[in-house]
């Protein structure tokens, strides 16, 4: 079993606490979300568990206790964005977030700490190349301490169109999307870092940058080593 530690909210940041209680008591009991009464148990052993999939924006909580997660396979998506607090009001101070990346990397390995840049948008103040000098500046801060970087671009859903309303955001035209990925395409050949994308229509291949996943069965393999 392979288990998403999480999606739904950043566990690594907030609930590392409540998470490694939940693996010395072996289990974790989830309510569907459609359905509150309807609760699922999910056995947490070492024998049930293949890999713990997390994703996380701060994994400082984590990095001294990660001696118990001994006797189970693991990979981090760590998501670094080149945003301000007018995007992202609670963001951490950046230097931290790159330092915890690089000991998290140190400590585990760097094919064990998958970046994300995500999500991609344009406005007046995060132009393209605002973007493009940001990602050199991330893929040099992290070479060595990664091997894959996963981008995405951002989805204009009604929800999120209603959130993002005060930011002005650009549509996105297939002419951008090919500009800036064959932009990050050069960069990250030039650091050593492999671009992918997660959950994308678009198909840029021709900039060396292939469909990714974000469960990524190649990565999960190696790991086990079957």
């Amino acid at each position: 079993m392979i288990v998403s530690v999480s999606r739904r909210t950043d566990i690594p940041a907030f609930y590392s606490d409540w998470f490694f209680n939940r693996l010395h008591d072996g289990f974790v009991d989830v309510p569907n979300p459609f359905n509150n009464k309807q609760i699922s148990r999910i056995n947490l052993s070492p024998n049930t568990v293949d890999c713990f999939v997390f994703w996380t924006k701060d994994a400082s909580p984590m990095l001294n206790r990660l001696d118990e997660l001994k006797g189970y396979n693991y990979y981090f998506q760590y998501t670094i964005t080149p945003y301000g607090k007018d995007v992202e009001p609670g963001i951490l101070n950046k230097k931290k977030v790159l330092d915890t990346f690089k000991e998290l990397s140190k400590t585990i390995g760097k094919n064990k700490v998958i970046l994300r840049y995500d999500p991609i948008f344009f406005n007046k103040k995060y132009t393209f190349n605002y973007h493009v000098r940001a990602f050199e500046n991330l893929c040099k801060k992290l070479q060595g301490y990664t091997e894959k970087c996963v981008i995405s671009f951002i989805d204009l859903y009604k929800k999120t169109e209603r959130n993002t309303r005060n930011l002005h955001i650009t549509k996105l035209e297939d002419k951008d999307v090919e500009n800036i990925s064959m932009e990050f395409s050069k960069i990250g050949e030039k650091y050593g870092i492999v671009i992918e994308t997660c959950s994308e229509k678009y198909n840029l291949e021709k900039y060396g940058i292939n469909h990714g996943k974000c469960i990524d069965d190649k990565l999960i393999s190696q790991i086990l080593g079957f």
